[in-house]
């Protein structure tokens, strides 16, 4: 195997035609990797996200192959993968007003060129879902927010319209089995590319507590920060501990570390409803 790629979470291998996907535990806020890892992490992204391709499947394509046909060393962490020209735009659907998008609509009253209503408050949910996407920054670098137009102009009027409704439509579904679980996603990040015949594909990891927002819908309350089962626990602890959120981070605590893991686990058991 080649080491194409190694992001802030994931490797990638070129193995023949295929790509090896490989979720490590490592984990990153402000666009920043931290230094300790989060046990378990990348199986449970793996697992998740091989989830939710599956329950997915009629409504989009992925680039799964195999789960169980990788290298030993990784089993549990990683997928065989269909090769993609992926898209270089960060897609992003919000069915709730948190995180920057509420920055944003704090200042101009729209999230990426959207019109919102006024008198929204944090975790406000939203008229309807709406597309939010952002730059791809290299690591290190942060992913910035661009209008539909923008990405119109990046990748074309007819390309920015698919982007769009494929990612509202997952963003669709995904809300609404997780809300039959008790689940509300207040939003989520995909990851799309061309297959070789044009067919635009799902990528990279799926409706996962890293490409997330995750909020238990009998507490859910507008007008507070929410209870969170993603990594926002390990974003509360940074902006806390006075990090300037540039590279190098701190070293994580232990407690911290061992919260956000039993968060990532209850998720994916309520979920799927698989025990971890």
């Amino acid at each position: 195997m080649e080491l194409l790629h190694s992001g802030k979470v994931r490797d990638v291998y070129a193995e023949g035609d295929d790509l090896i996907l490989v979720a490590s535990d490592r984990i990153s806020v402000y666009d920043v990797v931290l230094p300790t890892p989060i046990p378990d992490k990348g199986k449970l992204l793996t697992a998740l996200s091989l989830w939710w391709f599956e329950q997915l499947a009629d409504l989009v394509p992925n680039h799964v192959i195999s789960a169980t046909d990788v290298p030993p060393e990784f089993a549990g962490r990683a997928i065989r993968c269909r090769r993609l020209e992926m898209v270089p735009v960060e897609c992003v659907a919000r069915g709730f007003l948190t995180g920057g998008g509420l920055k944003e609509y704090e200042s101009t009253g729209k999230v990426s060129g959207v019109d919102l209503p006024r008198g929204l408050v944090e975790a406000s949910i939203l008229p309807e879902p709406i597309f939010t996407p952002s730059t791809k920054a290299p690591v290190g670098e942060h992913d910035e927010p661009m209008t539909f137009a923008e990405v119109a102009d990046k990748v074309g009027a007819q390309t920015a319209d698919r982007l769009r409704q494929v990612t509202i439509d997952v963003y669709c579904r995904g809300a609404e089995l997780a809300a039959d679980r008790g689940i509300l996603v207040a939003d989520t990040k995909i990851e799309l590319g061309w297959a070789p015949d044009g067919t635009l594909v799902l990528g990279d990891e799926l409706l996962t507590p890293d490409s997330s927002r995750f909020w238990p819908a009998e507490s859910y309350q507008p007008g507070r920060a929410q209870f969170s089962y993603d990594k926002q626990y390990v974003r509360d602890w940074a902006a806390r501990s006075g990090w300037d959120k540039r590279h190098p981070a701190p070293e994580v605590p232990a407690d911290v570390v061992d919260a956000t893991r039993a968060r990532y686990v209850d998720v994916y058991e309520k979920l799927t409803g698989n025990r971890w």
